[in-house]
Formats: C-alpha cells, structure tokens, sequence
C-alpha cells in the first residue's frame, strides 16, 4: 500500500473545528478517528510529527501524543520502523460488505442502482432502423475492434458540438464506461503501477485497478469538491501512472470541477508524466447549470484520455461506451483489444449511431424529469430524515447522504427486510469504512421515491434504536442486526 505523509498544516485543515467540551487529546482522536472512517484520511498514510503538529495546533506535544496514543490503542495507528504513526483501521471497523437482495424481490424499491429506465418507445424506434441498416453489413466479418465508423462519427461529432475538435479516428467504441476504463488500464499499466482516484470514486474503476494490481492512491474530496494541493502533493510523492477523476456531477459526491481546477489538474499531473482518464459518462446530465466543455479542451499535452457512455443518458441495456484517445492511442487500444474481445455487437451500435443523430430534444426531457425527481426525493428526506444531511448536486443521478451516526453498513444490512436495496458508503472507497454515508439515486419515479423514503426512515429508526454504542467510530459496525 502506497504510504503518503500528511503535512500539519493539511491535517489541520482537514479537521477542522474539533475542540470541544472534555479533554482536547480525546477530542482530537476523536475528531482524527472520523477523518479515518469518513476516508478523508487515507489508510497507510503518516500522520506528522508530535512536534509539527503541536505547532500547527497550539496544543502541546503532550496533547498530541496523548491523543496518538488513543488512536493507537484502538487501533487506529501503528507504529513502523523508521516513519511517523501510520493510518490503519481496527480489525473490527472493516466490513465484508452485505450482499444486495436479487432485483427479482418483490415490491423492492431500488436506491443502489443509479440508472434511468428506457424512453418509452425511442429504445425500440432505435433498434427497428438499426435493422433496417444491418443489411449493407452483413457481408462483412463482423469484427470491429474499433467501432462502427458511423457510431464513431457520430460520438466524435458530439464531442465537437460541445466544444473540443474531435476526429473519428480518436475514438473507440466499448461496451460501456467500465469496459473503457478496463482496457485503459489493461494497455498502459502493469502490476505494482500506483494509480491516483478520488475519495469516494466509482466502485468498479477500484474493482478494474485491483484486478489489474494496481496501487491506488486515493485522495480525499473535500465537501467543496477536489482538493488540489492535495492531488499535487499525491502526485509529486507517488508519481502515479494514471489518474481517474470524475470531473462532471462526480459519482458518488455529485461534485462539479471548476474550469480553472481543471486546468490546474491538467497541469499538475503533466509534471509527473501521468495519464489522465477523465469519466465524463454523466456530463450531460446537468440540471441546474450549463453543460461543461469537456476536460480535454484543457489538455495541451495529449494526456487527457475521455470515456463516456450511453447507459445513463440513454439506457444502460444498450452497453454502448467509447473513449476518446489521442489517434495513437486509440489505435494501440484496437489493437490490444483483440486479446480479450473482438469488438461492439453492430446492432447496437446502429441503434446507437440513430439515437446520437439528434439526442438533444431526449436529453432536455432527462433533465427535468431528473430535476423533478430530485426535488421529490429532497423534499421527502426533509419531511422524514431532516437529521441527515446532504449537498444538492447540480447534475448526475443521485445524493450523496450523510447519516448523523456510523449506521450504513446496518441500513444496508436490514434494508431487505423492508423492501430496500441500498449501497453502502463504503463500497465507493478504497480501504475505507464510509459508515456514515449513502448514496441515494433519484432515478426510480416519484411515487417509488415517496414511499422509499418512507421505508428508509423506518429503517433508520429502527437501527438507531438499537443497543449501539454509536458515539463510538471503533463499534461503528459492530451492530447487532
């Protein structure tokens, strides 16, 4: 695991208010133990000196080392030879995550996934011309490692209405975003290359790097967004090989980057040589701000690589991705491809090229019913749950929640039983616990989100009216459930 040393100064900022009514050294352990668990804190990392941070603090060494040794007795520090204390997590405070009940429950209502239904009827209008045009391909193999150059021309044309000069021959089509991300990694990493992500970030990019033995360096997002300093210091001490960001309504945060943060990223992770992958599959979905130009308009040295998809735009079961590459690049991934699949079923991507023709009139019609949808679950989590807190995003498909106790892993744990599908917090980190937060999609309709709040507060209140110790982040998954 990749150790990082955490500056005083940036521990100070992370902290934020922490003193308080008792002790100062038990306030801060406190206050340091639910950066840990909230995995704004990464695990490996060194925690600074007691002398360093005294001065950073105005508290004496005294009080630091007393709270260091909170920390390490309940296991959250341990002591290395030659470094500082280092992060680490209580075996009891990992969790080995709660399988989700099948999608065939009955009466289930659905907040793991964040996916939009078909359009009514445009789906199948799609896949009828599709079959129309499938003839003319017929006499060919079939095989297209690249892509379809119609499907192809039509994704670099939306590239090029959004402001960024894209050619055919810079794009490869997949079978959706996490396929894209997939053969990236396959193609410019090899086991032991570290790779920087955001903290919390998209489960299955950390499934792909762990498959591929990669480190992983993750980095905090602040609750304004990208920390960078933080991502400029990770870089200059990890040198990473690459970097998966999700500048556009951030999954899971709903975060959107500034133009001058992604500029400054942009930057930043040039001077480490480090290739950019940018996940830009829910970019078009914003509600309540114009549609940013994509993250490589900002890219002057060809190390911005973008994927997107159709599957939250569109509808997930077209498994139509692309990603858009440097024209070596992309023809180094056509290439490398060939080892694990042979390319896009056509059909598809016939449909696909149809639907991009012009998606603008079903684009603005997501929007507001996501914005609809948005309001709807806002207004019911403020009736029901005024206790949990959230920021409202932008864009994208969902909230993400913060409970005012360490109980996801418990909501998540009982939520069959009330005719629920949850994620829990921590399956969008890296060794992190997450306990206090959910996300929760505004993608089922209304009168689901109504009474899936409904369901979630009786949850909720049954779980915290259990015999837990829930001031407590070392019990926080030690609920009797």
């Amino acid at each position: 695991m990749t150790q990082r040393k955490i500056p005083a100064a940036t521990l100070m900022q992370l902290l934020g208010p922490w003193t308080g009514r008792g002790p100062a050294y038990v306030n801060l352990a406190r206050a340091i133990q639910h950066l840990v668990l909230d995995g704004r804190l990464p695990l490996a990392a060194q925690l600074p000196s007691e002398r360093t941070l005294a001065a950073a603090s105005g508290f004496g060494r005294n009080t630091i080392k007393a709270a260091y040794d909170v920390l390490q007795d309940d296991g959250f520090l341990v002591l290395r030879p030659g470094v500082r204390r280092v992060v680490t997590l209580p075996p009891l405070a990992t969790t080995p995550g709660v399988p989700l009940p099948p999608l065939s429950h009955p009466h289930l209502i659905d907040f793991a996934a964040a996916a939009l239904p078909a359009p009514e009827g445009l789906i199948h209008e799609a896949f009828m011309h599709a079959l129309t045009a499938l003839p003319t391909y017929l006499p060919t193999h079939g095989y297209t490692p690249l892509g379809l150059p119609v499907l192809r021309s039509a994704v670099a044309a939306r590239y090029r209405a959004r402001g960024l000069p894209t050619t055919p021959e810079q794009i490869v089509i997949t079978f959706g975003a996490q396929h894209a991300f997939s053969l990236i990694v396959r193609l410019v990493t090899s086991p032991g290359d570290r790779v920087l992500v955001d903290q919390p970030t998209y489960p299955h990019a950390l499934d792909a790097l762990r498959a591929a033995s990669c480190r992983i360096v993750p980095v905090a997002l602040t609750p304004g967004g990208w920390d960078v300093e933080g991502l400029a210091a990770a870089a200059r001490q990890t040198v990473p090989r690459l970097a998966y960001l999700i500048p556009d309504f951030h999954n899971p945060t709903g975060h959107l980057m500034p133009d001058a943060v992604r500029s400054e990223v942009t930057r930043l992770l040039h001077q480490t040589r480090t290739l950019i992958v940018v996940d830009e599959t829910l970019a078009e979905l914003a509600l309540a701000v114009p549609v940013s130009a994509p993250f490589a308009v900002h890219d002057r040295h060809a190390t911005v690589v973008s994927i997107g998809s159709m599957s939250k735009s569109f509808w997930g079961g077209l498994r139509l991705g692309w990603i858009r590459a440097p024209r070596d690049l992309a023809e180094r991934l056509g290439a490398a491809r060939a080892s694990v699949d042979l390319g896009t079923p056509v059909l598809e991507q016939l449909a696909g090229a149809w639907l991009l023709r012009d998606p603008d009139p079903l684009l603005g019609r997501r929007r507001k019913q996501l914005r609809d949808q948005r309001d709807v679950l806002v207004e019911y989590l403020g009736q029901q749950l005024p206790e949990w807190t959230y920021r409202l995003p932008e864009g994208g498909l969902s909230l993400w929640v913060t409970l005012p106790q360490p109980v996801g892993p418990a909501l998540v744990a009982q939520a069959s039983r009330f005719g629920l599908r949850l994620t829990a917090g921590e399956r969008f980190a890296h060794d992190g616990l997450l306990a206090r937060q959910l996300r929760l999609p505004f993608t089922q309709p209304v009168a689901e989100l109504r009474e899936g709040v409904t369901r979630l507060a009786r949850l909720f209140r049954e779980v915290v009216g259990q015999d837990v110790l829930l001031d407590d982040p070392g019990n926080a998954t030690r609920l009797e459930v």
